[in-house]
């Protein structure tokens, strides 16, 4: 088997519950979707266009120099292969924003709304070395910016509210950026812990808190 793995899903999914993480990937069988807010979609679009092209100044004050040069883009990655393993997974997902330094590297750049929250930060990491592994080991007519030399988390906090007329309202945001230490060995580790999971013949038991591993087994059908 090839599995493919969504960098979201590595996130808040895998720790959440690792039984509805293997019915996802192995069984194509998932928890039901909670549409996102179209505010926060919005808030993303205006985002990307407003700092589209725009020099990492603009930006924030301690990312490198450069330009904010790509947005929203799906990148996939080359087939990933682990000793003793004999299934293989591969990487697909869609980033929010990537940088082009001056030096020639690049960083992956997550937007956030809201509290800048340290406890997080290890599972946005996966997310966001699952993009940047995919944007340096592409497959074949996949986007390829080599090398990565930065990851983080830009936070927008609603910090104050203004208002110019009758008709217009605005609200002010605090910028939080929170740099994420890359770390390809352990990135590998966990990637081979998730490689063992989906290779066991039985799904794992379900979480504790998991409600929806809880509705499934009261309808019989877990």
């Amino acid at each position: 088997m090839n599995y493919k793995l969504s960098p979201s899903d590595l996130t808040f999914l895998y720790d959440g519950c690792r039984r509805c993480f293997y019915l996802k990937v192995k069984m194509g069988l998932s928890q039901p979707s909670i549409p996102l807010p179209s505010i926060f979609t919005k808030i993303a679009g205006l985002l990307k266009t407003h700092y589209d092209g725009k020099r990492t100044e603009e930006l924030h004050h301690q990312l490198p120099p450069g330009i904010v040069k790509y947005g929203e883009k799906t990148i996939q990655s080359d087939v990933i292969r682990m000793g003793g393993h004999k299934d293989t997974c591969f990487i697909k997902g869609r980033f929010d924003v990537v940088v082009e330094f001056d030096d020639g590297s690049f960083g992956v750049i997550d937007y956030k709304t809201g509290n800048p929250d340290s406890k997080f930060s290890g599972l946005y990491g996966r997310q966001l070395h699952g993009y940047a592994y995919a944007l340096e080991h592409p497959s074949p007519g996949s986007i390829c910016l080599a090398p990565v030399s930065l990851l983080g988390l830009l936070y927008f906090r609603p910090s104050e509210v203004s208002q110019r007329d009758i008709r217009r309202l605005s609200f002010d945001s605090d910028i939080h950026y929170v740099p994420v230490e890359r770390n390809d060995g352990q990135f590998r580790k966990f990637i081979e812990e998730v490689l063992r999971l989906l290779e066991s013949p039985m799904p794992p038991e379900p979480a504790p808190d998991c409600q929806w591993c809880a509705y499934l087994s009261k309808l019989g059908k877990h």
